[in-house]
């Protein structure tokens, strides 16, 4: 019997039995796909049954079960019923979560029009964001912090899984953004956080995840330091060539290039606390996201005039 023949079987016999079967050809009329990633199918759909439009977050069933199996008797609640408790205005709804006729995965969650924080970055789309970048930081840290607040680890901050929200009437820059994507969340308890899980986007990735050392909140600590450096410079605070998984063990081999030397127009106070956020030793890093918020409170623009 193949991988996916015991997935299915683990299904049927009770590993999905209490999870709501979803038609997808039935109930979703597709108009465009969005992405596809390591583990996943997303697109967007108009939902028949809520009448309006959704995106639609389909698991690869074998890439699902290898990834869940590294927490084998721990309980782990899956990336829906994650999903599902995360109930904060700045973080993507999920409506809710089943599985397909294809016993696959699926989460129906709230549709964003907006660009991607990824997008922005590579695409240098800094028109986009003109005088948003406080706002935008500051948000992305008020989710992230909520999830902490909720006992777990999103493990996988990146530019990726944020979402900007579109401009509102009469303005060009974005309104806001909103955090996306629980596939590697885990709770923040001592047998989710020993060494060996080294999941993650490698080139946010903090070093106690590439060294498989213990791991705790921080690791979203050192993340999001790295997201707001390249969301301020359009760079990478380990600016190289490699990009594949190798790129993370550059990140306590090397020093980080100082943000005022990408941009010497940030705040002091932004760029202290960024650099902060992205010490290689834990010990050094800024303690928690909710430190960085006290840290700029007040601060109304992340760059001096």
């Amino acid at each position: 019997m193949g991988l996916l023949d015991s997935i299915k079987g683990a299904f049927s016999k009770g590993g999905g039995g209490s999870l709501k079967r979803i038609d997808v050809e039935k109930r979703f009329e597709r108009s465009r796909t969005a992405a596809t990633g390591t583990m996943s199918n997303f697109f967007v759909a108009y939902d028949l049954e809520r009448k309006e439009n959704v995106g639609v977050k389909i698991l690869d069933p074998e890439k699902y079960e290898l990834f869940e199996s590294r927490f084998k008797g721990l309980n782990k609640p899956s990336e829906g019923e994650i999903a599902m408790q995360m109930k904060h205005p700045l973080i993507v709804k999920t409506f809710e979560h089943g599985i397909t006729a294809k016993n696959q995965r699926i989460l129906v969650m709230e549709y964003i029009a907006g660009v991607g924080i990824q997008d922005v970055i590579v695409r240098k789309k800094r028109e986009v964001i003109d005088g948003k970048e406080m706002l935008l930081m500051r948000e992305m840290a008020e989710s992230l912090a909520y999830v902490h607040e909720q006992g777990f680890i999103h493990r996988d901050v990146c530019p990726r899984n944020f979402i900007c929200t579109p401009p509102k009437d009469g303005e060009e820059t974005v309104s806001g953004v909103r955090l996306i994507d629980f596939g590697l969340t885990v709770p923040a308890t001592p047998p989710f956080m020993a060494p060996g899980n080294r999941t993650g986007t490698p080139l946010y990735m903090c070093p106690e995840i590439v060294r498989r050392r213990a791991t705790d909140k921080r690791v979203d600590v050192f993340s999001l330091g790295v997201t707001f450096y390249c969301l301020l410079t359009f760079q990478h605070p380990w600016q190289g060539e490699i990009v594949s998984g190798r790129a993370a063990l550059q990140h306590d081999t090397e020093t980080a290039t100082p943000i005022l030397e990408r941009r010497d127009d940030i705040h002091p106070k932004v760029a202290r606390v960024i650099m902060r956020m992205i010490e290689p030793n834990v010990d050094d890093r800024l303690s928690s996201i909710k430190e960085f918020l006290s840290q700029t409170r007040g601060l109304e623009s992340a760059f001096v005039s």
